[in-house]
Parts: structure tokens; sequence; C-alpha cells
């Protein structure tokens, strides 16, 4: 045996392993923008806020027209984490939020095992 049986749909233990990890540290990060999301907009008026207004009204129109279902983009580059930011301020339940996001993470990850392990 070389170490790596396999497991969970034909992906060898130790990738499913890896990217279930990754995935847990994605949507933990995810879950702290989200908190930092709610504590931040008390500090909006302050002169060295982070965010500039005109960023976050639009983060903020985007959110509302598209809703929690724009959580499942959180996975992407760029825009994934002001997402998750966007979802604090605005007061996205927080089971709501976490549910959203693993499934948007954990759907990266089954596509990134598929690919790099020949599945895909």
């Amino acid at each position: 045996m070389d170490g790596c049986s396999s497991a969970g749909g034909g992906f060898p233990s130790s990738t499913v392993a890896d990217y279930r990890s990754r995935g847990a540290g994605n949507v933990l990060g995810s879950t702290v923008n989200w908190f930092l999301g709610r504590w931040i907009e008390r500090f909006r008026s302050r002169r060295r806020f982070p965010v500039k207004p005109g960023a976050l009204e639009r983060g903020q129109r985007w959110y509302r027209r598209y809703g929690k279902w724009s959580l499942l983009a959180s996975w992407l580059p760029i825009v994934g984490d002001p997402i998750t930011v966007v979802a604090g301020v605005l007061r996205e339940p927080l089971p709501n939020f976490v549910l959203l996001v693993a499934i948007a993470k954990a759907g990266r990850y089954i596509v990134l095992a598929a690919a790099t392990t020949g599945l895909a």
C-alpha cells in the first residue's frame, strides 16, 4: 500500500483529508470576515475607515439584490471575501451564512480534488 487508500468516491484518503481541512479553514476564515462585518460598521464614520464609502455602498446594494444566495460565490477570488464581510454588515443570520459558505467552499474543493486526481 502506498498510504493513499481510496476514500470518499475514489479520491485518495490523503486528498480527502487535505481538502476537508482546507475547506474547514476557509469556512472559519469566512466566519471571521462575517464577525468583522458585524463589528466594522460602528467605525464607518471615522476618517481612517479601511473601506471607501462608495465601495461599501456598492457591496451592500449588490448583496441586497442577490441576497444570501450570493454567498455561494464566496469561493471566488477577489470578490469572495468582500461578500462575506458585507453579509456580516447586513446581519445575515450566522446559521444561514455558515451553511451557504460551507456549500460553496466544499464545492470548490470537490472540483479541485476531482481535477487533481484525474477524476474530472
